[in-house]
């Protein structure tokens, strides 16, 4: 039997209900909604589609989204002061500055200047350090949504055999955390693992986070395990993941399809971090 589909949209539209309610009985209550910053540097394809969905979606709720799109050949210090001035910006709840930025500015500088009260994605070493200490924080986007998509299937992960390819510090290294939280039985693999499809036929869920198209084999997946693939390419004018998709469906359980997996739930997390930091912002005074 093929496996059933994890699809984003279904997965964001209960988080959307819940969020349209709650933010209708805050408007109802003080007037105000969240406010979103976004940052976009250059005209990098990938990006500016993603930012334009955040845009028009976070608006669908009734979010005041401002994106600031700056020229490739921005200076570091201007985008830096940009950042500053949003910081003190109390009708700025969130911020997110969109990666790739161009080599001429450090990303690290960049994460490290947004206000960690107001890192809605997560990138701050402060909320890193949170998720770390196992404290409330802002988790990555993308993390979150994985997460969200392995709720979905209502599969409990306590003592579940988790694999996760990919160590890197957008994903990999977060998600780990989130894994072992939920008390997941986790191995981590990475470029230099051994015996990697060994490994991963003993995953009762597996994570592939790689950008290798097409990575994980279908004789690599254990029959009825759940099957998040995060990794986006393109190829041949095509999007595609780490995994390949058309061989493993006929083994997993549960198994997230690209496009159309990941990428929808991730826009809706960042949402909800905004909504979380707007709850703060309101609660303080």
């Amino acid at each position: 039997m093929p496996a059933k589909l994890i699809k984003g949209d279904k997965v964001a539209a209960h988080l959307y209900e819940e969020m349209a309610a709650e933010l209708k009985d805050i408007y109802e209550d003080t007037g105000l909604m969240p406010g979103l910053a976004v940052i976009i540097v250059g005209e990098d394809p990938a990006s500016l589609s993603y930012v334009t969905n955040i845009e028009k979606r976070s608006k669908q709720l009734g979010f005041d989204v401002v994106v600031h799109r700056l020229t490739v050949d921005v200076s570091e210090g201007d985008l830096l002061q940009l950042i500053d001035e949003l910081n003190y910006n109390d009708d700025v709840h969130g911020i997110m500055v969109q990666l790739p930025l161009p080599e001429h500015i450090n990303p690290h500088v960049v994460q490290e200047t947004v206000d960690p009260e107001k890192d809605v994605d997560g990138a701050h070493p402060i909320n890193m350090g949170k998720l770390f200490s196992d404290e409330k924080g802002y988790i990555p986007s993308t993390v979150h949504s994985v997460m969200q998509m392995i709720e979905f299937t209502r599969q409990p992960l306590y003592g579940k055999k988790a694999v996760l390819i990919g160590r890197s510090n957008i994903v990999g290294k977060p998600l780990s955390l989130l894994m072992l939280r939920r008390n997941a039985s986790l191995t981590i693999c990475h470029s230099y693992t051994e015996d990697l499809p060994e490994i991963c036929r003993e995953a009762d869920v597996l994570i592939a986070a790689t950008g290798k198209p097409g990575f994980v084999k279908e004789d690599w997946v254990k029959p009825g395990a759940i099957v998040i693939d995060v990794g986006v390419s393109q190829v041949d004018g095509k999007l595609v993941g780490d995994v390949d998709f058309a061989a493993v469906k006929n083994t997993a359980g549960w198994i997230s399809p690209v496009p159309g997996g990941v990428g929808p739930i991730t826009i809706t997390m960042l949402k909800w971090s905004t909504l979380e930091a707007f709850k703060k912002s309101i609660a303080a005074g």
